[in-house]
């Protein structure tokens, strides 16, 4: 009983199997011997004849029970394959005795029931079954020679139990050799399916994104997180990132970072993108959109990495994106931030800006005595840094007066018309370097004086990297179906590296040494105060600089305008 309790459920089943076989194989030997009987009229009316015909009408009806006890009495393996071996070892025997010329044929006979107690049984109870054929060769053998019958040569019937033998042991050490083998499987089997188990309810667990795709970002899975961060439904799978609008950035960001690391490369690289709320105008669509069944309001800020898997072949091929949600982490550390600077603003209002107006006013006293060009350029060099750190404590101390915005519903046309003329006039720069595309028809809820100070900011980010030629800045509106508006202010310069896009809104981070680190970090605060959004979005542009070349554009994307729900005009963008 040690050798069937020490094997796997698996192999057990696998051993139940090959007992039906070999009692299916044993019905059909029956009807061969049956057969043979029909063809062969020698000695009809003698005693083997009737002997033979006998065993092997019995032969039939036992493999027919043989292969009803294997089906439907599923207990006491060894047991039911130590009698159907003895029975078939039995048989031939009788058969072997009853023929008189065909002895030598019926002996091959013996290698069925040898090779299944090989295959089944353990090794000792095959070897004993091939002893026992030899032994009954051998005796049949010295009992003919006793009486001077014609019979089996001794030493035929020793070839043929030494043959026996090692037909035996060959099998036994082939089947024990399976049996390790299926047995290493299935341990190996079980030992997989347990770390599956584990790494679904690892996946299904944490907090960051997994999203399985290929080479050309067809979604293959993704987990609960990702499914949540990307709007997607349990199930959700089968179409391309790209084909989707609402997720055109993780497919720009993902085909960038194919794009750099190239085929045989496997690193991580970090993206930053924002994925934005996609309001369906309730027609249509197309394949992509239509597959993609999940929440329509979702609005994050997500930092991507990528990493290839290792696969045999290109067409296999599949790569992994992590999604890890950083808007709370960024609200998170600006807070933080603003509770310091929080601080300071009291003592920074008292301490320093009187001492800078002091510092002002005398140094407009001394400009109206003192002429000298040297002098002049001194007290200059001193008045422009007052008002450099004078406008840095401004900044601070509007960080923490959050002013309530005025309500009234604001068109953006006459409002842009008037902001480029002034911003033209006050930078000095040509008429026709800011264009104004598209500025939409439907009102937004937007404090004028709010938005003038937002759109300064980034038109001035903007004229510090554009080339300056016709149109190189670029302001225009986008609506879609629902009536949900965005204004986009872009340049056709360098786009912002994915390290700089990391801590673009941070208060105090700059790139440039004439910054204070606070206007976009401002610009993004008064759009929060005002129920809209400010963010920086890497696009694929084909029109607009006459080159299709990756760029970025700043995007405030406005709350929803009264009045404008239920619009029916369709998504546009004049670029």
């Amino acid at each position: 009983m040690s050798f069937w309790s020490a094997l796997s459920a698996e192999s057990r089943e696998t051993f139940w199997r090959s007992l039906q076989a070999l009692t299916a194989t044993r019905i059909v030997i029956s009807l061969v011997l049956l057969a043979y009987l029909a063809f062969d009229q020698k000695d009809a009316a003698g005693t083997g004849h009737h002997l033979y015909t006998e065993t092997c009408i019995a032969y039939l009806a036992l493999a027919g029970a043989f292969v009803l006890a294997s089906v439907y009495v599923r207990k006491h393996f060894l047991m039911q394959v130590v009698v159907q071996i003895a029975v078939d070892i039995a048989v031939i025997s009788v058969l072997y005795m009853a023929a008189a010329a065909s002895r030598g044929s019926l002996v091959i006979l013996y290698l069925f029931p040898l090779a299944g107690a090989a295959i089944l049984a353990p090794r000792l109870l095959a070897l004993f079954s091939a002893a026992l054929v030899t032994l009954f060769l051998l005796i049949d053998s010295l009992y003919q020679v006793f009486l001077g019958m014609a019979g089996m040569p001794l030493t035929q019937a020793g070839l043929y139990g030494a043959a026996f033998f090692a037909i035996v042991m060959v099998v036994s050490r082939l089947a024990a050799k399976l049996i390790r083998q299926e047995e290493l499987a299935a341990r190996h089997g079980a030992d997989l399916k347990i770390q599956q188990a584990i790494n679904q309810i690892i996946i299904a667990d944490v907090d960051d994104g997994i999203l399985v795709v290929d080479r050309d970002g067809h979604i293959f899975a993704g987990n609960p997180a990702a499914q949540h961060m990307l709007g997607l439904a349990n199930g959700d799978s089968g179409f391309a990132l790209s084909e989707v609008p609402a997720l055109e950035p993780v497919a720009y960001a993902f085909s960038e970072w194919q794009q750099q690391v190239g085929p045989a490369a496997g690193g991580l690289r970090a993206a930053f993108v924002t994925v934005k709320p996609y309001r369906d105008s309730g027609g249509g669509g197309d394949a992509g959109t239509a597959a993609w069944s999940g929440r329509r309001d979702l609005a994050a800020h997500l930092k991507l990495r990528f990493a290839r898997v290792d696969t045999v072949d290109e067409a296999s091929e599949r790569c992994v994106i992590f999604l890890q949600d950083v808007t709370a982490i960024e609200n998170q550390a600006q807070e933080l931030k603003l509770a310091s600077m929080g601080r300071l603003t009291a003592s920074i209002a008292h301490e320093v800006r009187n001492p800078l107006s002091a510092i002002g006013h005398a140094t407009a006293l001394l400009a109206e005595d003192l002429h000298a060009p040297g002098q002049a350029r001194l007290l200059k060099i001193v008045g422009d840094n007052v008002a450099r750190v004078n406008r840095m404590v401004e900044d601070i101390l509007q960080l923490s007066r959050k002013v309530q915005p005025n309500g009234d519903p604001l068109l953006l046309g006459p409002f842009l018309n008037e902001l480029k003329t002034e911003f033209d006039e006050t930078q000095g720069v040509a008429n026709d370097i800011v264009w104004l595309g598209n500025t939409g028809a439907v009102p937004v809820r937007f404090d004028a004086l709010h938005l003038r100070e937002v759109l300064i900011n980034l038109l001035t980010n903007a004229l510090r990297y554009a080339s300056g030629g016709e149109g190189s800045i670029r302001v225009y509106v986008v609506t879609d179906a629902a009536g949900g508006m965005e204004l986009h202010v872009q340049d056709d310069g360098p786009g912002i590296t994915p390290d700089v896009r990391a801590h673009l809104f941070e208060p105090f981070y700059t790139t440039s040494s004439k910054g204070t680190g606070l206007g976009l970090y401002l610009a993004r605060e008064l759009c929060l105060n005002n129920a809209a959004m400010l963010d920086y979005e890497y696009r694929f542009d084909a029109s607009g600089f006459g080159v299709r070349k990756a760029s970025g554009r700043f995007v405030i994307s406005f709350a929803q305008p009264l009045g404008a729900r239920g619009a029916t005009s369709n998504r546009k963008a004049t670029t």
